[in-house]
């Protein structure tokens, strides 16, 4: 099972003082129209750039919808030996939804 956070999880802990890594794994041009902050690494990069990232902070991978966070928090843990990588649970669809109305969407 891939460990999940909700969007509503998600946004409280971002109003927490603790570090968490934001691991945004779609492309640039989907990047240019919302994002979330942290790190951009394309799934397909993935494989090439996992090591610029730190392993030891607890991890949030983002897409659109989900399925591509699912694949690369997967990934991390099996590859690069990430403990605390959880996947957003529907993406930044769910989030708009769910934690920020004012959020773009595509």
């Amino acid at each position: 099972m891939i460990p999940e956070i909700t969007p509503t999880q998600l946004k409280q802990r971002l109003d927490q003082p603790e570090p968490l890594q934001l691991l945004d794994v779609r492309e640039p041009q989907e990047w240019d129209i919302c994002h979330l902050g942290g790190t951009l690494i394309p799934l397909t990069d993935l494989a090439k750039k996992a090591s610029t990232l730190d392993s030891s902070l607890p991890t949030v991978v983002i897409c659109h919808h989900g399925f591509r966070s699912a694949q690369a928090v997967l990934f991390l843990q099996q590859r690069f030996g990430f403990a605390n990588v959880l996947n957003l649970k529907g993406g930044l669809h769910a989030w708009a939804k769910e934690a920020d109305p004012s959020f773009p969407t595509y």
